[in-house]
C-alpha cells in the first residue's frame, strides 16, 4: 500500500519538474487539494520532502549517477523523483529508517512505474548509504566540490568567482542557501503593538522573539500562519527583515506621494503605508493585473487605504508621471539568487544567460522611473539577488549615463544606525553606498542603494 503523504510529495515534485512550477505554490495547491486525507504529521513530511528534494536535487542526482547504469535523462520523471525523495530520506533525514524509505520508494514505483523500474528502484535504494554523500567531498576540483556537496549549479558558483569572491565566501553562501529559513513577521503598528502581538501569538500557540528591526518578530514555529486569527485580522505581515529594510531606508513621510513601481505582492508597499501611518498617497504598479490584486488584498487585510494599484510597465516611459513623486521604491525583478533558501527551484529554472536579459530590464526600469522623481526626491533601487551585474553595476551604469541629471548616491550608514536596533546590517555596507547582504543564518541575500535627485546641473 502506498503511503499517502509520500504520494502527495511525489505528485508535487512531478508537477514542479514538468511544469517548471514554483515549489511553494505547487506544494500549497497539492496540500489543499488533499487536505481531507492528510493530518498535521503528513503535511510536515510532505513539506520536508518537497523542499528537501528541490534544494538538494543536484547532489541527489550525483548519487543516482553513481549507482545507475541508465543515464539520468533516460529515467522517467516519476521514477527519478521516487529515487530522489527516497535517497533524500536515507541521507538527510535521520528519523526515517532506511528500510522505510526503501520500501515506500518501491511501493511508489509499483504504482508509477513498470516491472523493470520496480527492480531498478529497489536495487539502487538498497545500495544507498551516507558514504555516498561523504564521497562527494573527495572531488579534487574545488568549485566542482562546492557544487556537488551544496547542490549549487556550477554557473552560479563561477559567476560569484568571476565577481571576485574567494572560495570560502562562495562555500558559505552555498551552505546558507540550503538552511531552512527563519520566518520573520512585521508588526502592523496601525492595528497593534509588538508587545500586544507577542501576547496574542502566544495565546495562538506561536512563540516569538524580537527581530533585528524594531517592527519585526522572529517565530519559533510558523506553519499555518495564514489560518491564525491574528493574520486574518491584519495584525502582521510575513516578510524577511532585509526586505523590510528597503522601506525604512526610503524613509517615507506622511502626506508624501510615493511610487512603488514593482509592488506585487505588496509587502514593501504596505510597510511604506504603515510607516506613513496611512496618510499620504502610494501608487503601486505591476505589469500584470492579477498581481496588483494581491497588493489590494494585502492592503485590505491590513486596513490600509492610501494605496492605489495600477497596471503599468515600469520600463516604459510615460510623460504624465514626470517629476510627480516625492520618493520612489524600485524593488526590480531579478534572478532571485538571494532567496534560494525560500525558493530553491530558482536554482534549476535560471541560467547564466538570463543575467544579461534581466539586467537590461533592471536598467530600463531605473532609467525610466528616475524621470518620475521630483527634484530633491529620493529613490531606492533594490533586488533579492547577489550578483553585482544586477546590483552595483546597474547603479554605476545609470550614474555614468545620467551624469548631467545630478543624481547622487545617498550614504545610508546614519540611516542604518538609526533604524537597526542591533546594528546588524552595518556589517554589509560597502563604502556607505551599497548594502550588499549575502544570505546568512538571519536573512536572505539582498541589495539596496539609495539615490537622490538634486536637480539639473
Amino acid at each position: 500500500m502506498v503511503d499517502k503523504a509520500r504520494e502527495v510529495a511525489l505528485k508535487t515534485l512531478y508537477k514542479i519538474d514538468k511544469d517548471e512550477a514554483y515549489s511553494n505554490i505547487s506544494l500549497n495547491e497539492m496540500i489543499n487539494k488533499n487536505k481531507s486525507i492528510l493530518n498535521k504529521k503528513d503535511i510536515g513530511l510532505i513539506s520536508e520532502i518537497v523542499y528537501g528534494v528541490t534544494t538538494w536535487r543536484l547532489t541527489l542526482d550525483e548519487i543516482i549517477k553513481k549507482h545507475s547504469k541508465i543515464r539520468i535523462k533516460k529515467i522517467s520523471t516519476w521514477i527519478l523523483n521516487i529515487l530522489r525523495m527516497s535517497i533524500y530520506q536515507i541521507i538527510f533525514l535521520d528519523k526515517i529508517p532506511k528500510s522505510a524509505a526503501v520500501n515506500e520508494g518501491v511501493n511508489l514505483a509499483k504504482r508509477y512505474g513498470n516491472k523493470g523500474s520496480i527492480g531498478f528502484v529497489n536495487a539502487i535504494l538498497r545500495n544507498i548509504n551516507e558514504d555516498d554523500y561523504k564521497e562527494l567531498f573527495n572531488e579534487k576540483d574545488e568549485l566542482e566540490r562546492i557544487s556537488k556537496t551544496t547542490s549549487m549549479p556550477k554557473w552560479i558558483i563561477q559567476e560569484l568567482k568571476e565577481e571576485g569572491l574567494d572560495n570560502n565566501k562562495i562555500l558559505d553562501i552555498c551552505k546558507n542557501s540550503n538552511i531552512r529559513p527563519k520566518i520573520s513577521i512585521r508588526v502592523n503598528n496601525l492595528k497593534t503593538t509588538k508587545e500586544e502581538l507577542k501576547e496574542i501569538l502566544n495565546k495562538e500557540g506561536i512563540e516569538s522573539k524580537d527581530g533585528i528591526l524594531k517592527d519585526f518578530l522572529v517565530l519559533e514555529r510558523a506553519s499555518g500562519l495564514e489560518n491564525l486569527e491574528s493574520f486574518k485580522n491584519g495584525l502582521f505581515t510575513v516578510q524577511d527583515e532585509v526586505a523590510g529594510l528597503t522601506a525604512l531606508i526610503l524613509d517615507p513621510r506622511q502626506d508624501e506621494k510615493i511610487l512603488d513601481a514593482c509592488s506585487s505582492p505588496g509587502g514593501k508597499t504596505t510597510y511604506l503605508a504603515e510607516i506613513m501611518e496611512d496618510k499620504g498617497k502610494i501608487d503601486a504598479w505591476d505589469v500584470h493585473e492579477h498581481r496588483t490584486k494581491l497588493v489590494d488584498e494585502n492592503a485590505k487585510r491590513l486596513g490600509i487605504k492610501i494605496i492605489e494599484t495600477k497596471v503599468e510597465d515600469a520600463s516604459i516611459y510615460k510623460e504624465e508621471y514626470k517629476n510627480k513623486f516625492d520618493k520612489i521604491l524600485l524593488d526590480v525583478p531579478c534572478l532571485g539568487i538571494g532567496v534560494l533558501k525560500r525558493k530553491p527551484d530558482i536554482k534549476w529554472q535560471k541560467k547564466k544567460e538570463d543575467i544579461e536579459e534581466i539586467s537590461e530590464l533592471q536598467f530600463n526600469i531605473l532609467n525610466t522611473c528616475s524621470k518620475y522623481l521630483k527634484e530633491g526626491g529620493e529613490l531606492i533601487y533594490s533586488t533579492c539577488s547577489i550578483f553585482k551585474k544586477e546590483n552595483r553595476d546597474i547603479i554605476l551604469k545609470f550614474l555614468n549615463e545620467n551624469e548631467n541629471s545630478n543624481f547622487e548616491i545617498v550614504k545610508i550608514n546614519n540611516i542604518l544606525e538609526e533604524k537597526v536596533e542591533k546594528k546588524f546590517f552595518l556589517n554589509y555596507l560597502v563604502d556607505d553606498k551599497f548594502l550588499e547582504v549575502y544570505q546568512n543564518n538571519n536573512t536572505d541575500g539582498f541589495f539596496i542603494c539609495k539615490l537622490v535627485k538634486k536637480g539639473n546641473k
